[in-house]
C-alpha cells in the first residue's frame, strides 16, 4: 500500500501571488508541445517552419484554456452555470474538460487554417503527435493536487489519498498519464513518422485517446456531484464523451485509407 505524499499545491508564494504546480503543469506542457512541434516541423515529408509552429501554438493554447473552462462549465457544472452565469469566469476556482478542450483546439485549427490557407486536416494531423505531451503533465498536475482518484482496491500499488478515506484507491490519474500522456505520444510519434493519408494522424489520436479514456473510466471514481449516469454503476460522463471521439476516429481513418486505395 502506498500513500499520496501530499505536496503542497502552491509551488512558489510571492507575497500575496501564488504559483500552483497546475499552472506549472500546463506551462510544460505548452513548452513540451512547442518542442516537439520544431522537431516534427524538420521532418522530411512535413513543410513547416519554426514561426508557423510558433503560431499554431498560440492557438491551441487558447483553444485548450478557453474552451477547457467553457467545456468544464456545461459538462460538469451547467446547473451551477444555470443558478450563476458569471461562475465560467472564476478559473481560479478550478474545474478544465479534455473534451471542452478538444472543441475548443478544433476551434482554433479550423480559425489557423484560415488565417494560413491550408487544408484543416494537414493542421491536425500535424499536431496531433504534441497533444499527448499537454495530457501527459495535465495528469501530473492533478495527482500533484492529490484529486481524481479511482475507486477502492487492494493491488499493491493502491494509494491513500487525503479525504478520500484509509482505503487504498486506484491512481487513475496517472493511469491517465501514462495511457494519454506518455503510451499515445509515443503511438503517434511513431505512426506520423512516415507520410499517411490525409486526417489519418488526427483520427489515430481521437480513437486512441477515446479508448485509453474509455478503459481508465472503469476504475476512476466519476465527480462526486454528476456519479454514475442512468444509474448503471459504470457508466461515467468521461465514457459518453469519449464514444463519439471512437467512432469519429473510426470514420476518419476508413475515410482516409478509402481515398488512398
Amino acid at each position: 500500500m502506498l500513500v499520496h505524499p501530499n505536496i503542497d499545491p502552491i509551488a512558489i508564494k510571492l507575497g500575496p501571488l501564488s504559483i500552483h504546480w497546475y499552472g506549472l503543469m500546463y506551462l510544460l506542457g505548452f513548452w513540451g508541445a512547442w518542442y516537439l512541434g520544431t522537431i516534427r516541423a524538420r521532418q522530411k515529408h512535413i513543410n513547416w517552419s519554426r514561426d508557423d509552429v510558433s503560431d499554431l501554438l498560440f492557438y491551441i493554447v487558447m483553444g485548450v484554456i478557453l474552451g477547457g473552462r467553457i467545456g468544464y462549465t456545461l459538462f460538469y457544472n451547467f446547473s451551477g452555470f444555470i443558478h450563476e452565469p458569471l461562475v465560467i469566469f472564476r478559473m481560479w476556482e478550478g474545474g478544465m474538460s479534455f473534451h471542452g478542450g478538444l472543441l475548443g483546439v478544433i476551434t482554433a485549427y479550423f480559425l489557423f487554417a484560415w488565417k494560413k490557407k491550408l487544408n484543416v486536416f494537414d493542421i491536425a494531423d500535424f499536431a496531433a503527435p504534441l497533444v499527448p505531451v499537454g495530457l501527459f503533465t495535465g495528469r501530473i498536475g492533478n495527482f500533484i493536487n492529490g484529486e481524481l482518484w479511482g475507486a477502492p482496491t487492494t493491488l499493491p500499488w493502491g494509494m491513500v489519498f487525503r479525504g478520500a478515506g484509509p482505503e487504498p484507491r486506484h491512481p487513475s490519474m496517472l493511469y491517465e498519464a501514462v495511457l494519454e500522456g506518455l503510451v499515445l505520444c509515443a503511438l503517434l510519434w511513431w505512426f506520423a513518422a512516415r507520410p499517411r493519408p490525409r486526417m489519418a494522424v488526427s483520427a489515430l489520436f481521437l480513437v486512441g485517446y477515446g479508448v485509453f479514456r474509455t478503459s481508465v473510466e472503469f476504475v476512476r471514481l466519476p465527480d462526486a456531484h454528476i456519479g454514475y449516469l442512468y444509474g448503471t454503476g459504470w457508466l461515467t460522463m468521461g465514457m459518453v464523451l469519449s464514444f463519439p471521439m471512437i467512432a469519429a476516429g473510426a470514420v476518419m481513418l476508413a475515410i482516409a485509407y478509402g481515398r488512398k486505395r
